[in-house]
């Protein structure tokens, strides 16, 4: 199948996926902020360098798209219908990847929470979530 666009404007347009301060992190900062809770970005002392950390509450939290990580049952989750092979082997690698960040971390003493980028548009329901895996650690 052919692409619908130029390559120059499929360069384009990957280029500005960006890793860190995507918005879902941002309304999550925010959140955090606005209840009170301060934290640092991206430590790059730990495994992973985790999206937010709290230190005081040893938490360290990843927000994660939900295709790139493949947030399971997800409709944002899909498989591109083509180079089906390279997307498969790239997500695979994603989640592996992830699994042995977050199992360093625990090894370490630290509570990890996992957002997905379709859970920050519940605010509430985010809070829900996220609260008692503060506070709980």
């Amino acid at each position: 199948m052919v692409d619908i666009v130029t390559k120059a404007k499929r360069s384009e347009m990957m280029s500005r996926i960006r890793g860190s301060n995507t918005i879902p992190e941002i309304k999550i900062r925010s959140m955090l902020h606005r209840k009170g809770y301060r934290f640092r970005l991206h430590r790059k002392d730990l495994p992973g360098k985790p999206d937010i950390v709290l230190p005081r509450f040893r938490t360290a939290i990843f927000v994660h798209g939900c295709f790139w990580h493949r947030h399971e049952d997800c409709p944002y989750a899909y498989t591109p219908k083509t180079r089906k092979e390279f997307w498969s082997r790239k997500f695979d690698s994603n989640v592996r990847r992830d699994r042995v960040v977050r199992g360093e971390l625990v090894r370490m003493g630290w509570q990890v929470v996992t957002v997905w980028e379709c859970e920050t548009r519940s605010p509430t329901r985010l809070w829900e979530r996220l609260e008692p895996a503060i506070q709980g650690h």
